[in-house]
């Protein structure tokens, strides 16, 4: 098994879970705790896939599909173990973007196209999965929002191909470009960084 398969599997774990949780916090029945954990897992590299015309991943290898079924029961048999229901959901969501975002480059890396786009492929990796979950929950997406979130996967592809100039290799690359987003996820939120707002006080106190 690659290291990337093992990477994306995890990922996808993560991201199973946090849909799970979500579904939870909104009272979902198992179908749709089921179908939430779905999206979140496999919604933003079958986005990456359709725009590169790779094959979609999840179609070709059941694996994944396995994989998300094992994890939203497991999310749903051990909620309680799983502590407070919001921290968890940002501990798995935390991990699965930084998972995500390395998978989103490579896969840029295997279609030959440059840098840029394949921090974009992997940033889109990484949250567009949030995204349709937070919409099919009737909630505004996080990358949406102030919160520092993309931005960690865009930096996190950044120091990727930094990594990609030095000796270092290609285990250590991966490892220390998904701890880069993982850090300053965590290290934004515990600080309570975000970035700058465009509106005047007096915009965001009107309705």
């Amino acid at each position: 098994m690659s290291l990337f398969l093992i990477i994306d599997i995890l990922g996808t774990i993560s991201f199973s879970i946090s849909g799970v949780l979500t579904a939870l916090k909104k009272r979902m029945d198992p179908f749709g705790i089921l179908i939430i954990a779905f999206v979140t897992a496999v919604g933003g590299g079958t986005l990456r896939d359709v725009l590169i015309d790779f094959p979609i991943t999840w179609m070709r290898n059941l694996t994944f599909v396995y994989v998300i079924l094992g994890a939203a029961v497991f999310a749903v048999i051990f909620r309680r173990w799983l502590g407070y229901i919001r921290r968890s959901l940002f501990l798995f969501d935390t991990i699965g973007i930084a998972l995500y975002t390395i998978v989103g480059v490579e896969k840029g890396l295997a279609a030959d196209l440059p840098p840029l786009i394949c921090i974009a492929l992997g940033t889109m990796s990484a949250c567009f999965g949030g995204v349709i979950r937070d919409i099919l929950c009737n909630e505004i997406p996080i990358i949406f929002r102030k919160e520092i979130y993309a931005t960690a996967c865009i930096l996190g592809g950044v120091t990727y191909f930094i990594l990609l100039k030095t000796t270092l290799s290609e285990n250590w690359v991966v490892i220390l470009s998904g701890a880069v987003v993982i850090t300053i996820r965590l290290l934004a939120v515990y600080f309570k960084l975000s970035l700058p707002s465009i509106y005047t006080k007096k915009e965001l106190t009107q309705q």
